[in-house]
C-alpha cells in the first residue's frame, strides 16, 4: 500500500523485504534496469552499444533497493521554468513539451516494472527558485509554472511521479531570496574550484560552456555591449554551477540512496545518468528551452519556437498554445 514520505512524495511499500535471491540474482536485476535506462542515455559520448557493466556508480546505487525488494526512487533535478526568450518557447507555463516528457518518465517507470515488479518513482527535483535571480526569472512565473506542472501531472494520470522543491524543504514564510541564501551557503562548492575543475574537467567545461550560451541566448534585454553581455553570462554560469551543486547536494540528503538522473549530457563514469527526455536535434535541448513540433508521420521532435513556427501551425490545447503542427 502507498504511504506519505518526505516532503510528501508517496513512497510504495512492498510485502516481500528483504526481496529473495542470490547476489548474483539481484546484480541480474539491476543490469535489467539499466539496460531499459541505456536507450534514453542522454550524452556526448560517440561511442554507442552501451552495456550496463559500463555503469557501475548507476549499478552500485540500484543494488541497495534491489536486494531489499523496495521501489527504486529516481531524483531528476530539472523542469524549472519555461526560458524567458520567446524565441525558444510558446509561454511560461508548460505545455505539450513537459506533458510529452512527463509521460515519458511515468512510461519509463512502467518499463522497469516490467523487469522489477516493485517497480520505481521519479521525484522531479524542480530548481526554478534556486536559479531565478541568475536565469532572469521571476519567481512568479515560477510559482506558476510548478503548480501547472503539478496540475498536469494530476490531469494526466501520472501516479509514479512526485515534485520537489524548495517550497518542501522551507515552506511558505520565508523569501525566496533567504531560501537561496540557506541552499548556497549551506552547500555550494568554492566559486575558485569550480572554476578550476572548469580548466581541468572537460565535462564540467562542457557544461559551463553550455550555460553560458543557454544564459546568453535567454537575456531578454542588456544595456551593455555585447562582450558586456558575455562577461555577464560567464559569471553567471559559475553561479548556476554553484547552485546546481547546492541543490545536488540538498535532494541527496532529502533523498539518501536515490538514483541520480540528470537532464545534462553526462559521460561515462560520473554518478549522475544524463536522461533524454524527448529527440531534439542538439543534445542539451529541453522542453522548458523549446517547443514541441509533430511531423505529419507522428514523430515528435523539440525545437526553438522560432524554427518550429516556421515549419508547422500552431495547435491550442484547453485555450492555450501547446505545440506545433508540420504540413
Amino acid at each position: 500500500m502507498p504511504r506519505r514520505g518526505r516532503a510528501g512524495c508517496r513512497v510504495l511499500t512492498s510485502p516481500t523485504r528483504p526481496r529473495p535471491g542470490t547476489a548474483a540474482d539481484h546484480q541480474a536485476v539491476c543490469a535489467a534496469v539499466l539496460t531499459t535506462l541505456l536507450p534514453y542515455r542522454r550524452t556526448l559520448d560517440t561511442a554507442h552499444g552501451d552495456t550496463p557493466e559500463a555503469f557501475p556508480a548507476q549499478l552500485r546505487q540500484l543494488a541497495a533497493p534491489v536486494a531489499a525488494g523496495e521501489p527504486i526512487l529516481f531524483t531528476l533535478p530539472g523542469f524549472p521554468c519555461k526560458s524567458p526568450n520567446p524565441a525558444k518557447v510558446l509561454g511560461h507555463l508548460p505545455d505539450e513539451g513537459e506533458r510529452l516528457a512527463l509521460r515519458f518518465l511515468d512510461e519509463l517507470c512502467t518499463r522497469i516494472a516490467a523487469v522489477y515488479p516493485p517497480g520505481a518513482r521519479v521525484v522531479i527535483c524542480s530548481d526554478g527558485h534556486v536559479f531565478s535571480d541568475l536565469i532572469q526569472v521571476p519567481d512568479r512565473d515560477i510559482d506558476a509554472y510548478g503548480d501547472a506542472l503539478r496540475a498536469l501531472i494530476d490531469a494526466e494520470g501520472l501516479t509514479r511521479l512526485d515534485v520537489f522543491d524548495l517550497r518542501e524543504v522551507y515552506g511558505a514564510g520565508m523569501s525566496h531570496d533567504a531560501k537561496r541564501s540557506l541552499v548556497h551557503e549551506r552547500y555550494a562548492p568554492a566559486l575558485e574550484t569550480l572554476r578550476s575543475l572548469t580548466r581541468s574537467d572537460e565535462p564540467t567545461r562542457r557544461l559551463y560552456q553550455g550555460i553560458t550560451r543557454f544564459l546568453f541566448e535567454d537575456t531578454a534585454s542588456f544595456a551593455g555591449t555585447r562582450s558586456a553581455l558575455q562577461r555577464d553570462c560567464r559569471r553567471r554560469a559559475y553561479g548556476v554551477m554553484q547552485r546546481s551543486r547546492a541543490w545536488g547536494e540538498l535532494i541527496a540528503a532529502h533523498h539518501p540512496g536515490a538514483f541520480r538522473l540528470s537532464i545534462h549530457p553526462q559521460p561515462r563514469g560520473s554518478v549522475k545518468f544524463g536522461i533524454r527526455l524527448l529527440a531534439a536535434p542538439d543534445a542539451w535541448l529541453t522542453p522548458w528551452h523549446s517547443c514541441v513540433l509533430e511531423h505529419a508521420d507522428g514523430r515528435r521532435e523539440l525545437l526553438h519556437r522560432a524554427d518550429a513556427e516556421r515549419l508547422g501551425r500552431l495547435v491550442l490545447r484547453q485555450g492555450r498554445p501547446s505545440h506545433f503542427m508540420a504540413g
